[in-house]
């Protein structure tokens, strides 16, 4: 079990004015049966009341907007969650029943259809289909595909941006977290396998003491159904530890964007950012 205090700052800095601005922000985790939220919140500046609820994939969003003129928008989200490595039971789920299962909820099924940001090439439905047949049962199949998407994407900025989709990234072999959980995600479904996109934080430093401050930075990964839901960290080929902090699941980045708005006045607007995690007692 460990304790992360997370500051995450974001915001717009904007060429000009904005007349006005209309915000959902979705920075602040929730509890889950791995994760306790000892203390959040979200400052906003401009000042603004935000009104908060859970969307529909049980995200939770400040939703806020903002009516005198302002040349930046800036939040701040701090959160101390409590994370506790989440054993998950092993499942002899097969093929048939997988299917069954996931045609009688809605849940599942949404988790099945591609996006146009999930959509993935011919080659990886190839490699997706390649590990089901090789595979002996779903649960097996899922950790194979999400193993080999890994190994063949390297970890690369630059190379795509917020709107690339799974395709672009997989012609590249190269991409950030967000990319290769896009690709790893369309490779699941692909199989028949129910999987969905996680946004949070990953604490950067395995051994990192306790006070220490570390840069990190917006992370994400992906959880696939094989009995339960099962999450894997595809960019660093890990499993979900104690380092990892969940905000938001969806079928893709477009349904848990930190921040999302619309503006007027300002012809342009530049994205600022900046995470600090810190372990502690």
């Amino acid at each position: 079990m460990s304790r992360l205090r997370i500051r995450h700052v974001t915001g717009f800095q904007y060429e000009g004015e904005a007349k006005a601005s209309y915000n959902e922000a979705r920075m602040l985790p929730a509890s889950t049966e791995s994760q306790f939220v000892l203390s959040s919140n979200l400052r906003i500046e401009p000042n603004s009341g935000a009104h908060e609820y859970l969307d529909y994939w049980g995200t939770r969003v400040s939703s806020f907007e903002v009516l005198q003129p302002h040349q930046q928008l800036a939040l701040t989200a701090t959160s101390l969650v409590e994370v506790r490595t989440s054993r998950h039971p092993e499942h002899d789920v097969g093929w048939d029943h997988l299917a069954e299962t996931a045609a009688r909820r809605a849940e599942f099924v949404e988790q099945l259809e591609q996006t146009p940001l999930t959509a993935p090439p011919a080659e990886v439905h190839a490699l997706a289909g390649e590990a089901a047949g090789a595979a002996g049962a779903p649960c097996e199949a899922a950790l194979r595909i999400c193993e080999e998407i890994g190994d063949q994407v390297q970890y690369l900025r630059g190379v795509t941006n917020v709107k690339s989709t799974a395709k672009d990234a997989w012609k590249a072999k190269a991409g950030v977290c967000q990319d290769i959980a896009h690709i790893t995600v369309g490779a699941l479904r692909a199989a028949g396998i129910p999987a969905r996109y996680v946004s949070g934080y990953l604490h950067p430093k395995p051994a990192a003491e306790l006070g220490e401050t570390i840069v990190g930075e917006s992370h994400a990964w992906v959880e696939y159904f094989c009995g339960s839901w099962v999450g894997y960290d595809p960019t660093n080929l890990i499993d979900i530890g104690e380092r990892h902090v969940v905000v938001g699941h969806g079928r893709d980045y477009n349904d848990v964007p930190p921040l999302r708005g619309v503006y007027g006045g300002s012809r342009t607007s530049k994205l600022f950012v900046t995470v600090e995690i810190t372990r502690e007692a």
